[in-house]
Formats: C-alpha cells, sequence, structure tokens
C-alpha cells in the first residue's frame, strides 16, 4: 500500500532538500503540511500537485491560458 503522508524530513529528502530548509520551506508554507496531533505531516496528493506546479488554490494551466486568450482578443 502506498503512503498517504510523509514526515517533513522525507518529503525534505525526495525534494534533495536538507532537513532545515525543508522546515523552512514548511513555515513559509512553500511545501503544505497538516498538523495530526503533534505531528507535521504532508499529503501525498499535495506533494504531487506543488511538484507539478498545481499548488492548491490556483487554476490548472488550461484553465489559465483559456482565461489569457480571451483577454488577448
Amino acid at each position: 500500500m502506498e503512503k498517504l503522508t510523509y514526515n517533513v524530513e522525507e518529503t525534505g529528502k525526495a525534494l534533495g532538500l536538507s532537513r532545515a530548509s525543508a522546515y523552512k520551506a514548511v513555515h513559509d508554507g512553500i511545501i503544505p503540511t497538516i498538523r495530526i496531533g503533534r505531528r507535521l505531516v504532508v499529503p501525498r496528493v499535495q506533494l504531487e500537485k506543488l511538484l507539478n506546479g498545481k499548488p492548491e488554490g490556483t487554476p490548472d494551466a488550461k484553465a489559465t491560458s483559456q482565461k489569457d486568450q480571451g483577454e488577448n482578443k
């Protein structure tokens, strides 16, 4: 079974970041986390969206390009 969440250290390692840089990215809101008790975890789905250039709350690239085309007419 695939993991649904990763801890901050695992996420940092996967991204090639040091532990300190990973926690700084969490603190700055770059890496999305949820708190479960005292633990901070990174949901796999949110990490995949981040890596695909689609952070939560932003429209996908197709919708953005359609909007931009409408403004240029």
